[in-house]
């Protein structure tokens, strides 16, 4: 009989410890008191530990998640390129040359349609330039950083836009001014 009244009053302080831990765990601790803490409450902070490893963690991944983007838009920069390129040769090849014809409004028309053709592909060739220019930021890691106001552009006008240099806040004042000059 002995036994088992001593076995209760073990059960009853090892259940008073547990509370007494946990309300010592929510209050700050000096240097003093974090030297006599007992090994239980030292497993009680490994949680907050491992809380800011996850959220360094979710730094990273944020970091990591633009790269990521960038490296797509890198992608989609180079096939755009290509494509480009490809159509530009075979205009090259297809553009007629000056004919002439016995009737006047057709050699008229000819002359529209290859001047519309041409002016096409010299927008191409300035927006070629810029796919390079975009291409050569990514590289040197300065893509995606307004060119005015050096804060990052938003990754999803980077997506519609990439060979933008401005943020929208920078374009937009940059339009504002061009139509006031015009008007």
């Amino acid at each position: 009989m002995p036994k088992k009244q001593s076995a209760k009053p073990l059960k009853k302080t090892t259940a008073k410890k547990p509370l007494k831990k946990k309300t010592a765990a929510i209050k700050p601790l000096d240097k003093k008191t974090a030297a006599k803490k007992s090994p239980a409450k030292t497993t009680a902070k490994k949680p907050d530990r491992k809380i800011a490893v996850s959220k360094t963690t979710r730094k990273a991944a944020k970091v990591s998640l633009r790269e990521r983007k960038m490296q797509d838009i890198k992608k989609n920069l180079i096939a755009q390129k290509k494509a480009l390129l490809v159509g530009a040769l075979e205009a090259l090849n297809e553009l007629p040359g000056q004919t002439v014809f016995p009737d006047l409004g057709d050699q008229a028309t000819a002359e529209i349609e290859r001047n519309f053709m041409l002016r096409l592909k010299g927008r191409e060739r300035k927006l070629l330039k810029k796919i390079d220019e975009a291409i050569e930021r990514i590289n040197q890691k300065t893509f995606g950083i307004c060119d005015k106001c050096g804060l990052d552009i938003n990754i999803k006008r980077l997506e519609a836009r990439p060979v933008t240099t401005m943020c929208i806040d920078c374009k937009t004042l940059q339009e504002e001014e061009e139509k006031l000059r015009e008007g």
